[in-house]
């Protein structure tokens, strides 16, 4: 099951990163014996928790979702098809399989009307039970799959390509949702490579012009009188090379939404043509006296500060009051860096699926080095950092050497001194198993919360306790 760190603490937050394959399943019964020999039989290819009670899976349910649960229909005073409706009603619901002494195609039935996936009657047959798991497993990764699909053929560009759990980011989300409904221009300020686009996008998307054509321009990409043909369009022979009339983005984008990036650089002949198309909206095209109607939406961004170009003379205040009826600025990486956790586990699955290589964990010392960057190219750099340890890992594990050298060797990275630590005799295995006497310290003894904190599945922690031989 994959998991990611939600940043618990600072010192221990994602020092590992677990992005396994290794489902979980909830056996729940209220005989000792069945629930440990369930366990003993399964745990070899699960991840396996138990309860005894209903009370107890639900606990357990809602402080970590399992993939499977098996639950007896009678549980003591408790009713195994009252908690299945209960655990399906969760946020994560898991997928429900009944178990029972008392089968009968009645009682079959009845399960699968409160929604339970199969139906299983004691004693269990062992390997049955696992084909049943396996399969259950497979349809739900395909439901899910082709629920995904129409998802992104909907929305492909929407809010939720913009990832974060932030409070600057909640801001974010919020501002957009409540802006993109109206008429009102929008303007997007933020570093580059923060995801204006993608904002620009997710506003056209939640607009009532979704239908219509998102249409980006990027305006530094173009020379003064290149980007006026792009924008307004021209009539042939309007200038040497105009072989035939040509339509703009203004015009490409009717009904829908153009985007305007990095519109700081335009030249102030341009802004003026803009601030009319936004006054009257109308415009010509180049070597054109026809007037056209834009019936647009106009959203712009930029990484400069437009406020400060007005104040010097170098771009329109009356332009930017026009632009600047709502802004939105997204926050760089480095001050929302518990969306770090996130941002990881999306780009791992994105850049592995694309390059055809399984998915892969981070070590120790690779996450304490994307943790202490401070990603001056932000999200943007982040993906290309994340695909870079990708194609480069040829281990079980993405080291911090699979990073680029400007990720791993910065200033802020502890990677540099670890290396120092290595020479003076402490290793990396040594750093892993100070972080996890830690948690396990933090945790109590208790080896299900440390590895929660630790970011990492029960089994990850016991196999990484083996492998570095602590037997405490």
């Amino acid at each position: 099951m994959e998991r990611s760190c939600l940043f618990p603490t600072r010192d221990l937050s994602c020092a590992i990163v677990a992005l396994s394959d290794t489902k979980t399943l909830l056996i729940v019964d209220d005989e000792k014996n069945t629930r440990d020999g369930l366990r003993d039989a399964l745990e070899d290819h699960f991840e396996v928790y138990v309860a005894a009670d209903a009370d107890g899976a639900l606990t357990t349910l809602e402080a970590d979702p399992a993939d499977v649960m098996i639950t007896d229909l009678r549980l003591g005073a408790d009713d195994g098809m009252d908690l299945i409706e209960k655990a399906l009603k969760l946020p994560r619901p898991p997928i429900c399989i009944m178990m029972t002494a008392y089968g009968s195609v009645d009682t079959a039935v009845q399960a699968m009307k409160r929604g339970a996936y199969d139906f299983v009657t004691k004693p269990v047959n062992i390997d049955r039970l696992e084909i049943l798991i396996q399969r259950a497993l497979r349809d739900r990764e395909t439901r899910s799959e082709n629920e995904e699909l129409r998802r992104e053929a909907g929305q492909r560009h929407g809010l939720e390509t913009m990832i974060g759990h932030s409070p600057v980011m909640a801001e974010v989300f919020e501002t957009i949702k409540q802006v993109a409904p109206s008429r009102a221009t929008v303007l997007i300020q933020g570093e580059t490579g923060t995801g204006k686009e993608l904002a620009a996008r997710a506003i056209h998307i939640l607009s009532t012009r979704a239908a219509k054509k998102f249409v980006p321009v990027h305006c530094k990409a173009f020379s003064s009188q290149l980007l006026e043909s792009e924008l307004f369009g021209h009539e042939k022979g309007a200038f040497t090379g105009a072989f035939e009339r040509r339509a703009g983005r203004f015009e490409q984008a009717a009904g829908g939404t153009l985007f305007l990036d990095e519109i700081g650089e335009i030249d102030e002949n341009t802004q003026v043509k803009i601030l009319r198309v936004l006054g009257e909206r109308t415009y010509e095209r180049v070597g054109g006296n026809q007037t056209l109607t834009a019936d647009i939406r106009l959203v712009a961004a930029t990484n400069k500060d437009l406020a400060g170009l007005v104040a010097e003379g170098k771009f329109r205040d009356d332009l930017y009051f026009r632009l600047n009826v709502v802004q939105i600025t997204i926050p760089p990486l480095r001050v929302r860096k518990e969306d770090l956790p996130l941002l990881v586990t999306a780009f791992l699955k994105e850049s592995s699926k694309e390059n055809g290589k399984p998915l892969r964990e981070f070590a120790p010392e690779a996450m304490a080095c994307i943790l202490d960057y401070d990603w001056p190219g932000n999200v943007r750099e982040l993906r290309g950092a994340i695909e870079h340890a990708v194609v480069m890992c040829t281990s079980a594990r993405m080291g911090a050497r699979d990073l680029p050298a400007s990720v791993r060797e910065s200033p802020q990275s502890t990677f540099s001194s670890d290396l120092s630590q290595e020479r003076d005799g402490l290793n990396l295995h040594q750093s892993e198993r100070t972080l996890i006497f830690r948690a396990l310290e933090e945790s109590g003894g208790n080896r299900t919360a440390a590895a929660r904190r630790l970011g990492i599945s029960r089994r990850t922690l016991h196999r990484r306790l083996k492998e570095l031989k602590v037997t405490n």
